[in-house]
């Protein structure tokens, strides 16, 4: 894989030509700058900043404006290869808080599996409804506990939004132990792209290392194949990086959500 080539297709297709990942959302450009702006439960924040030395501190200020004037608290997506060199440390100035890094990573979907390898007693349930949106929620909550009070509730709200008024953007999957749901994960598609993009995947701590993180990256992988993507990617964290590194992905970039509050 062209690291260059993908990393300037990534930061083209889905940074600077971005689309609305939420019916209810709109992406806005003016000033060098891509940002979705939406209701208090979409994601709101800055995909994209054309900025520079000289004119980095002035965009800060303009997007913390913007968003503190309709009561949001936002993202700012910032990339290890953006410029200036010292944003982060601009953003922190400016007020921002930054979350964990993670390593954005991408394979090509034809060098990956395509047919899930589930340990016994677990099958795969596609979630079509807000009954698998609510699997996804206990899966998540299985999955992280106190640490992610509330995210589940608000990630089942979000797919069954999507598959309610947008059923072409999303696929979502619930990996079940008998009648419990162990793991969740959904694959979100950029029409008029070469990605799809896999989120979740967090599994229940019992039900670690038994191969049910890579099932369910073959089952969507087989999904955007059939769909015709191009490449897959990953905002990964610490835990699952090395496995997706042994199923082919290679880092292209580190992203740090810089997340400011009104």
């Amino acid at each position: 894989m062209d690291h260059e080539a993908v990393l300037a297709a990534y930061d083209r297709q889905l940074r600077r030509e971005a689309r609305t990942d939420s019916p209810g959302a709109r992406v806005e450009r003016g000033g060098g700058v891509v940002r979705q702006v939406g209701a208090e439960h979409d994601w709101n924040g800055v995909h994209w900043a054309d900025t520079d030395e000289a004119t980095a501190d002035g965009v800060i200020a303009e997007q913390v404006r913007y968003y503190t004037t309709l009561g949001r608290e936002f993202e700012w997506k910032l990339h290890s290869h953006d410029r200036p060199a010292d944003l982060a440390d601009r953003l922190r100035a400016a007020g921002f808080v930054p979350e964990p890094p993670e390593t954005v990573m991408v394979a090509e979907v034809a060098g990956l599996p395509t047919e899930p390898e589930l340990p016994a007693g677990v099958t795969l349930l596609p979630v079509k409804d807000a009954v698998g949106a609510r699997l996804m929620a206990e899966a998540h909550d299985a999955a992280f506990g106190a640490d992610g009070a509330g995210l589940g509730e608000r990630l089942a709200a979000r797919v069954l939004t999507q598959l309610t008024e947008t059923p072409d953007a999303v696929a979502a999957v619930v990996a079940m132990a008998g009648d419990v749901p162990v793991c969740g994960a959904r694959i979100e598609f950029c029409p008029g792209t070469d990605f799809a993009g896999l989120w979740g995947g967090g599994t229940a701590p019992q039900w670690r290392g038994k191969g049910i993180y890579r099932a369910l990256i073959a089952y969507r992988t087989r999904i955007a194949a059939e769909r015709g993507y191009r490449y897959l990617q990953v905002d990964a964290t610490d835990d699952s990086r090395p496995i997706l590194q042994r199923l082919g992905f290679a880092p292209l970039s580190v992203t740090t959500p810089f997340v400011h509050r009104p």
